[in-house]
């Protein structure tokens, strides 16, 4: 719908009080429908209540599961009925607002002839596979033309792929700070390693939930997907890409403590060292100090008055901080 023109605004001072200003016609709701091969996908990004007032007058929805739909709160899960699915999905999002990954939640319903996909927030996968499809009839016609059980597969299998770049850029940080530790860097990537660390933890709160909703739809795809292909392969690839998903943040988390542990352990040896040459210094320092306070004590002492005595005393004490630095160098201790 194109673009209603905005009003010029006037000054107060010039304005009817008697005169109500007109109101702006409202929008439709904001569906975006693409068909082929009599199938049609409905996309319905950040779902209001017109947009809820659509779904029930073009579908016969369970009201509970509109209401979950609006809802933000909702874990992974997938609800069976007689004539379509209803799934709701997590893929991580990094949210530049805060500078750390998020979770986006993805609902879906999946039936004989249609699939309706209602992201809460903007899922680059799901935009980029939809513009495609709408803009490119021949793959349109390739993807739909196979039933509405393979665009879920398409859908769910291109989000859990876009995973993968964000895992490579958490493994290339990781190297990073592996580097950074090692080059003299260690107190200053104390706070890096901690955003890695919550980034991983975000990623595997996302990730984890997905296991059980993907078991459950292995079992019911072939029985409420009307489709004449045997998904069976595809699901699989789906429940494979999760697991090695799962296997790098498995990774990733031990790697990030092993990097947390021996930052602390380099922190650790640079502190032991830096006292280790402070108690040397002070244990050299203790008897040179001890001989210049005898020697400067207000009584009679051998040799007040002498030069003699005093390049004598002089001439004792280098002797034994000598000593001294050779005895602690031959001990390692310097």
């Amino acid at each position: 719908m194109p673009n209603l023109p905005k009003p010029r605004l006037r000054r107060a001072a010039r304005r009817d009080p008697l005169v109500a200003a007109p109101q702006a016609e409202p929008q439709g709701p904001n569906v975006e429908q693409a068909d082929a091969a009599g199938l049609r996908w409905v996309n319905i990004e950040r779902p209001g209540a017109m947009e809820r007032e659509w779904l029930e007058e073009n579908f016969d929805f369970h009201a509970l599961d509109l209401e979950d739909v609006l809802s933000r709160n909702q874990r992974p899960k997938i609800d069976i009925y007689d004539d379509y699915l209803f799934i709701v999905l997590h893929f991580p999002v990094f949210d530049p607002a805060v500078g750390r990954l998020g979770a986006g939640e993805l609902d879906l319903f999946v039936g004989p002839g249609y699939v309706v996909t209602i992201p809460n927030q903007p899922l680059q996968p799901v935009e980029y596979l939809f513009e495609r499809c709408r803009a490119k009839e021949e793959l349109r016609e390739q993807i739909f033309s196979r039933g509405s059980g393979y665009l879920l597969y398409r859908l769910v299998d291109d989000s859990f792929d876009y995973c993968f770049p964000m895992l490579r850029k958490i493994g290339n940080k990781l190297d990073a700070l592996e580097d950074d530790i090692f080059e003299g860097r260690s107190e200053e990537v104390v706070r890096d390693i901690s955003n890695v660390k919550q980034e991983i933890i975000n990623f595997r709160k996302v990730i984890r939930p997905q296991r059980p909703v993907l078991r459950d739809l292995e079992k019911v795809k072939q029985r409420y997907l009307a489709t004449d292909l045997d998904l069976e392969i595809y699901f699989d690839d789906i429940v494979d890409a999760h697991e090695r998903i799962w296997d790098m943040l498995e990774n990733y988390k031990e790697v990030v403590e092993a990097l947390a542990e021996t930052n602390e352990s380099v922190i650790s040896h640079r502190v032991n060292d830096i006292l280790r040459v402070l108690t040397s210094i002070s244990v050299i320092v203790l008897p040179l100090t001890l001989l210049a306070s005898i020697w400067g004590m207000n009584v009679a002492v051998p040799g007040e008055g002498d030069m003699t005595a005093f390049w004598i005393v002089v001439g004792s004490m280098l002797a034994l901080l000598v000593a001294m630095v050779g005895y602690f160098r031959n001990r390692g201790w310097l």
